[in-house]
């Protein structure tokens, strides 16, 4: 007998969802949601969050009327040290959207994004959960721009998909990097998923094979790219436009295309709004407009 899903939280089948473990990322997700709105989407952006966020964290959500969901926090079976990139932790409950059987579709966001342009073709990009169109994500950029000294050995430019791009910057606008070429993973901060229990099965399986885990150094976008190795669609790094992208492969990088900027390392802007990186303005620039915007609603103000 067939379980009957869980109810609906919004009245949509489609939703973007964000996670959220605690405050540290709250202001992004806050400047994420607006800039969702601000671009014209038809569909609601759902707080998954874990029992680890604090009180002044779902007072900032329910004040703002942003819709939020609990989910279990999500780690594998056998712990794997993160020591050097705490953030790897949280990231395993990224995919729990997989799960969420309620909704035909979720595209699953960063807090640490921004959307410049509306993207909700996203939400009817075709999915064959059987096939080799599982779900959909840009691929990583594995050029470690940075030179973190813990990263794969095998993380340099020639293995980039993105550098497999550069003789034509026009296709990079539409079409994603190669999932057969070089290193061919994924970055876990966009996902276009089609919940399944039986992927989910899938996932939560792995995540119980201490062999298999044991080997994954960026968690969620490392299962993923293992389980489903070249079965997903590739987007263009539009979509998912790591903030180094604009610098390290400058060659297919044009702003006008960008849609969705995605904020990784660190600094995040709302740390610091004195930065040298264009990007950086961009979200402050977005994040203003939010502020003004509430200050006009006569929402509180919080500090978020």
């Amino acid at each position: 007998m067939t379980s009957k899903p869980p109810s609906r939280i919004v009245d949509s089948p489609k939703v973007w969802t964000t996670l959220l473990t605690n405050t540290k990322y709250l202001s992004g997700l806050l400047t994420l949601d607006y800039s969702l709105k601000l671009q014209g989407t038809k569909y609601p952006l759902i707080a998954l969050y874990t029992d680890s966020l604090e009180p002044e964290g779902h007072e900032a959500l329910d004040r703002r009327g942003i819709p939020k969901k609990r989910i279990d926090y999500l780690l594998p079976l056998q712990p794997k040290n993160f020591d050097k990139e705490v953030r790897f932790y949280d990231c395993w409950s990224k995919l729990q959207p997989f799960s969420l059987i309620e909704y035909e579709r979720v595209v699953q966001l960063d807090s640490d994004m921004v959307v410049l342009q509306n993207m909700d073709e996203l939400m009817d990009i075709p999915l064959d959960i059987t096939g080799d169109r599982v779900f959909a994500a840009s691929g990583a950029c594995v050029c470690n721009p940075m030179k973190k000294t813990h990263y794969p050995a095998d993380w340099i430019p020639s293995n980039c998909g993105f550098t497999f791009q550069h003789a034509d910057p026009i296709a990079a606008a539409i079409t994603g990097a190669p999932t057969d070429f070089g290193l061919g993973i994924l970055n876990g901060g966009l996902q276009v998923v089609q919940p399944s229990m039986d992927l989910y099965n899938k996932i939560i399986a792995t995540m119980a094979d201490p062999k298999a885990t044991s080997t994954y150094e960026f968690s969620d976008q490392s299962l993923l790219s293992d389980v489903f190795r070249e079965k997903w669609v590739s987007l263009s790094y539009k979509y998912n436009a790591l903030k180094t992208l604009r610098w390290c492969h400058k060659e297919i990088w044009r702003d006008e295309d960008v849609k969705n900027v995605h904020y990784i390392l660190t600094p995040k802007p709302w740390e610091s709004r004195e930065s040298d990186d264009e990007t950086h303005k961009w979200w402050w620039d977005i994040n203003d407009q939010r502020l003004a915007k509430e200050k006009e609603k006569g929402i509180k103000v919080d500090g978020w």
